[in-house]
């Protein structure tokens, strides 16, 4: 049988992208990585602390102040917190529960025969473009699908002969650079419009900024995204990785008598369990409605997605695995939730130290600053029209790379921009468009995006030997050749005139 090693000797490594792997992978474990950044940190909190670095807060116009870690303060913080940031860090949760499904639909066997029944003999470009379109529609999941879709097209590119890695990275594509995007309006639209509405009322108190306001642009681009994916997929990630040899292959061998019975029960039961959720969040009065609006942006439906997601794989799983003869008992279903975990353990490990970096990060004010120096630059700048709007976008694209979350961001600037466009004539809504642009496509190559070590982990699976520098070769492509097309994209959009949501024209 070929090991892990096998998957190097077929990669294409020369080139830029050759040039990112090989750097890429010689830097330290992702663990050792965070403790080097977080000592870092500590020497620059010490230095701008020391000297009175600060900023004026853009809405409250008080004194934000760096805040020195090394400090009686701050040592107290940093040893008071440690256990809250690792226990509190916001996508454990979200990954370990989804690893119990997820997990032990795979460990069963549910996955593979799911793929062999449904996509096999299917166009490889028609695949590639499904999942991108999934991906990219799954912040409806909010970021519950950078957890689903990787791992899944993972099984699916290996089921086809693929390589599994180019599965992982075009599902880790579409779900965070193409994150902003959506055939429908989705729960991002609603946080971001409500900021929004906020920073335009510092100006004008009749104008607001609606959920819907950039619907026609987001629905548009995401068939343009999910082509770039496609093309990125197909003509870059996947000749550089070659044939995929490693020892953790797909069985492409017909399925039994038994495993078709068990799919064929399992999705039935999906079905009923669809139809039961459906009930509950489609009449007007339902139980997963907004109880005092009756919507569903936001609602109990789309907080409670993961719990949602988590009981239909288990369901399909069970009945899946005790008739192929996987599950004889009920104590079989908690062992292969455990086997779901133990694969876990490296990134559980991992999270300890990425949450104590974002927490110290966060209370010393550092990226704050760097956020706001950079927004008061650029408004300094005095452009107006194409340039002030790429240099807006870039500049977002920029501050993504060290504060992740993208609410946070849009409040930050919001405060900024949203009333420096308008005094320019332009709509809030279109400020807000040019910032998701920005903020969505950088997700995937900054190393201290919370999912960042999750995908590593994803391919660890696949090839043992893969580090940052694996992750970052395949991500750049998308990452750029979205970034950049999306930008002429927005600008010929704005030159047409063409309304970016419904009664909502650029200006």
């Amino acid at each position: 049988m070929e090991t892990n090693k096998n998957v190097k000797t077929v990669q294409k490594t020369g080139g830029f992208l050759g040039w990112v792997e090989r750097v890429g992978n010689k830097i330290p474990h992702p663990f050792m990585l965070f403790i080097g950044l977080i000592v870092l940190i500590w020497v620059i909190s010490v230095v701008c602390g020391m000297t009175g670095v600060q900023v004026t807060d853009p809405v409250t116009n008080k004194p934000v102040i760096a805040k020195n870690l090394l400090s009686r303060e701050g040592i107290v913080f940093m040893l008071e917190s440690m256990i809250k940031n690792f226990t509190g860090f916001a996508p454990l949760g979200l990954v370990l529960t989804m690893t119990l499904g997820i997990g032990m639909a795979e460990h069963v066997g549910f996955m593979g025969t799911f793929m062999k029944e449904t996509i096999m003999g299917a166009s490889p470009k028609v695949i590639t473009f499904a999942v991108a379109v999934i991906g990219i529609c799954g912040n409806i999941a909010s970021d519950a699908a950078i957890v689903i879709i990787p791992p899944i097209a993972a099984v699916i590119f290996a089921s086809m002969g693929r390589h599994p890695i180019a599965g992982i990275a075009l599902g880790y594509a579409a779900t965070t650079a193409g994150f902003s995007a959506n055939l429908i309006v989705a729960g991002t639209d609603a946080l971001l419009a409500g900021i929004s509405t906020e920073a335009v009322h510092l100006v004008n108190k009749n104008i607001s900024v609606t959920p819907v306001d950039n619907w026609y642009f987001m629905f548009v681009s995401t068939f343009l995204l999910a082509i770039i994916c496609t093309i990125v997929t197909e003509k870059i990630v996947e000749p550089r990785l070659g044939k995929y040899t490693g020892k953790k292959q797909v069985e492409n061998k017909p399925s039994t008598p038994e495993e078709k019975r068990g799919l064929k029960k399992a999705g039935v039961a999906a079905l009923i369990y669809i139809a039961i959720v459906v009930i509950a969040v489609v009449p007007k009065n339902g139980l997963l409605r907004n109880p005092k609006t009756h919507g569903i942006i936001p609602s109990p439906f789309l907080n409670s997605i993961i719990p949602l997601l988590l009981f239909l794989f288990v369901i399909v799983s069970v009945i899946y695995g005790r008739e192929v003869g996987k599950i004889k008992t009920s104590g079989d279903i908690p062992k292969f939730m455990s086997v779901a975990i133990k694969d876990m353990a490296s990134y559980i490990v991992l999270v300890f130290v990425i949450g104590q970096f974002i927490a110290y990060f966060n209370w010393s004010n550092l990226g704050y600053i760097l956020a706001v120096n950079g927004a008061n630059a650029l408004k300094a700048a005095n452009l107006t029209g194409v340039p002030l709007f790429v240099l807006f976008i870039l500049l977002t694209a920029f501050i993504n790379l060290f504060i992740g979350s993208g609410s946070a961001k849009w409040a930050l600037l919001a405060p900024i921009f949203v009333p420096m466009f308008y005094m320019l004539g332009y709509h809030p809504a279109l400020t807000q468009l040019f910032y998701r642009i920005g903020d969505s496509t950088t997700n995937i190559i900054s190393p201290l995006f919370p999912y960042f070590p999750i995908v590593l982990g994803f391919v660890n699976e696949y090839d043992e030997e893969a580090g940052v520098g694996t992750v970052l070769s395949t991500s750049i492509p998308y990452s750029l050749i979205m970034l950049v097309a999306w930008i002429i994209f927005v600008m010929i959009w704005y030159a047409l005139g063409l309304p970016i949501g419904p009664g909502v024209s650029v200006k």
